[in-house]
């Protein structure tokens, strides 16, 4: 058993029995500035004047609650988050239920969705609010029996003294615990007595999704408020001039048509009625900026390539020596497209600006840049905006800009009524945030004997920002090392688009990788293992990987995938690093009628502690569809700033029919939880390229791979 210190311990609060007479017990979420243990009344509670962040409650009946801060976007926190409570509680998990929290600053750290880091963060805070109230609850039971606390047990919500066989629930004992001290000290499960934490529990929502009950942003309704469209401009470099806005007005339905900004908005009764009114609108744009197209970028990246203005990210050793004198040179240059982020639920929002304050309620990733950007907006205090969560319909990284808020604040403050802002599935693809567009030019020295002594990257992107992710793997493994970056910038907007730019560098890197070590003349999976005993043996500059765990993935995927013993199938690997994680991947491909069809992935996944294996198989399958689907078909051009593809008919997404079979395993070693949510898409784009070059020959080194020459006239 592992004993949490004085000063974890003083995150907890406790509060007076509820008006049910039951426990419940405050925890903050953030290690830093807890405030000393007090008892609180039920009125500073139902008035929320206390410091707490989130409440753990045992009701009279035995139900354990548990209010969920982070937002649900399909990760599974909902479930997760109750799971390991309900662990340390020692609950019958039928006898928990969460209820999702609404942003509190003052109450909560870290209340968002974005980085496959909600798990991690709060996975010991968890544990300590289900042990703490556990023993409290042991307590009262030992004080009430008149008998030692160690002589008690806890079982599935119950507290057992079995030297005299008595018992009692937890929500008899809950008025008693509510009366005790909060315990100095708490002792937390080890992980091999875990019974919940590890094994399939259905998602807490599943019931209310599939009957079809209100829990997205799009199902949300109040009386009385209106519906409102937004007219964006046409194109990415264009603004508003005009607009007569006559017709529209006229049309059934329809209370106003307003413009701020860039935008027109028509607001009205009904989603149909603004949605045919507003194309009614005769608006007039005029050119602002660049009116970028696609076959342009093509230059663009060639000059951005070659420029002496890049900013260095990481160097090692003398690579200009190691190129000189090297014995062979490889290059390679990889290329993506924008994508958009696709959400199966549009943006929307709810607003009301009030003389009093702001409501606001939707699906939104970053609950408090929404509030934030509110305030900034309307020139008032953010504690006058209240926001409440609901469900998110997908998001990808869409939605954690605020741009669809404030749309929605804006039309509100202007026609001072309650509104709620919807955007259709093109206005959502052409006036969206996209995945950059990114190229990279890989160099690699290889000596005499094959052994890679060198290595250049550069990365150029459109609104990428930093490009590469310099600390990752293989550096730290070769002696003489040069990464750096070159930025355009333009009027199109981009954004974190899943697994943020390791999308599809993991690509790139690990099928130049396999390019190496073609060249090299070595086995793919060899050579990776090769660095990495480099990298642990004499690790060149700071090393920010864990060389064990990515070696362990490597070789338990390679042993259940029959790496390289298998005939007639054609095997592609990967291993990429992100967000914590380590995930490995093996491609197998068969040729049926002269065309590559992926039939297969092995994956093997360390995220540490699995917490919900049927919420984690999920992510980790899901993952890997996502990247095998956009790397295959996933492409949004443009052409003079305006995208191409504006629904599904023309932006390619993948088919059920073209899902390969998934062979997941996951690494079981005791480490805390790490992300999952992201990992499992990067480097499922060079397994597959790597199978494909196996099967045919020829190298992939742009997506989406259906519009490659190895796929041209056979897809």
């Amino acid at each position: 058993m592992s004993t949490l210190p004085d000063s974890s311990r003083r995150n907890f609060l406790k509060l007076a029995a509820t008006a049910g007479g039951g426990l419940l017990l405050g925890f903050n979420w953030t290690s830093a500035g807890a405030t000393t243990p007090t008892v609180v009344s039920e009125a500073a509670f139902a008035a929320g004047n206390t410091d707490f962040n989130s409440y753990l409650s045992i009701a009279p009946d035995g139900i354990v609650t548990i209010f969920s801060p982070n937002p649900e976007i399909g990760q599974g926190i909902k479930t997760a988050f109750p799971m390991i409570v309900a662990e340390e509680l020692d609950v019958d998990w039928k006898r928990v239920k969460v209820v999702q929290a609404v942003l509190d600053k003052q109450k909560y750290e870290r209340q968002l969705t974005g980085g496959s880091g909600a798990i991690p963060h709060s996975w010991k805070r968890l544990r300590q609010a289900g042990a703490t109230a556990r023993q409290m609850l042991v307590e009262a039971a030992a004080k009430r029996w008149n008998v030692p606390a160690a002589e008690c047990t806890t079982d599935k919500g119950t507290v057992t003294h079995a030297a005299t066989g008595r018992k009692l629930g937890y929500g008899e004992l809950a008025p008693e615990a509510a009366r005790l001290p909060v315990p100095a000290e708490v002792k937390l499960k080890d992980i091999k007595d875990f019974r919940l934490i590890g094994s399939s529990v259905k998602n807490v929502d599943n019931r209310n999704i599939v009957t079809g009950k209100p829990l997205f942003g799009l199902d949300f309704y109040r009386e009385g408020m209106l519906f409102a469209m937004v007219q964006r401009p046409p194109a990415f470099g264009m603004k508003f001039k005009s607009v007569d806005a006559t017709a529209a007005k006229a049309m059934a339905g329809i209370v106003d048509v307003v413009t701020f900004k860039n935008n027109v908005a028509v607001v009205g009764k009904s989603t149909w009625q603004v949605k045919k009114a507003r194309e009614a609108l005769k608006v007039e744009y005029e050119k602002e900026g660049n009116l970028e197209s696609t076959p342009d970028h093509d230059q663009l990246f060639a000059n951005l390539l070659n420029s002496a203005e890049a900013t260095v990210r990481r160097k090692d050793g003398d690579v200009a020596a190691a190129f000189a004198t090297a014995a062979k040179v490889v290059k390679g240059e990889y290329q993506c497209p924008f994508l958009s982020h696709s959400p199966l639920e549009p943006m929307n929002f709810f607003a009301h600006v009030r003389p009093d304050g702001v409501e606001l309620v939707g699906p939104t990733q970053t609950p408090e840049l929404a509030r934030t950007e509110t305030a900034k907006l309307l020139g008032i205090s953010p504690d006058t905006i209240t926001l409440e969560l609901t469900r998110m319909g997908g998001g990808f990284g869409r939605r954690l800009k605020a741009d669809y808020v404030l749309e929605a604040v804006e039309v509100s403050n202007l026609v001072k009524a309650p509104v709620k802002v919807i955007w259709t599935r093109e206005d959502d693809m052409t006036g969206g945030s996209y995945r950059p567009a990114v190229r990279y030019r890989f160099e690699a020295a290889l000596d005499a004997g094959g052994n890679m002594v060198g290595y250049k990257l550069r990365g150029v992107g459109i609104n990428a920002g930093n490009p590469t992710r310099e600390n990752n793997f293989p550096s730290g493994a070769v002696d003489h090392l040069l990464i750096d970056s070159v930025e355009h910038q333009s009027p199109i907007t981009t954004g974190p688009w899943r697994a943020p730019i390791t999308n599809f560098l993991a690509f790139a890197e690990q099928s130049f990788l396999d390019e190496v070590a073609q060249a090299a003349g070595k086995d793919p999976v060899q050579f990776r293992l090769d660095l990495l005993d480099k990298a642990k043996q004499a690790p060149v500059g700071e090393l920010k990987y864990d060389v064990d765990r990515t070696r362990k993935v490597i070789e338990m995927v390679a042993e259940k995938s029959g790496w390289g013993k298998k005939k007639g199938i054609f095997q592609g690997f990967s291993v990429y690093f992100s967000h914590a994680s380590y995930v490995a991947q093996v491609g197998e491909v068969l040729m049926v009628k002269g065309k590559p069809v992926l039939k297969k992935i092995y994956a093997v996944a360390d995220c540490g502690v699995v917490v919900n294996q049927s919420g984690a198989r999920q992510q980790v399958m899901g993952g890997i569809v996502d990247g095998v689907g956009h790397a295959m078909y996933g492409n949004l051009t443009f052409r003079d700033g305006a995208a191409e593809q504006t629904n599904f008919d023309t932006y390619r997404l993948i088919r059920i029919n073209e899902i390969p079979e998934i062979d997941l395993h996951f690494v079981d070693n005791g480490i805390d939880p790490t992300g999952l949510g992201e990992p499992a898409l990067p480097p499922t784009g060079a397994a597959v390229a790597n199978a494909i070059f196996k099967a045919t020959g020829k190298r992939l080194r742009n997506q989406p791979f259906s519009e490659q020459e190895v796929y041209k006239g056979v897809m």
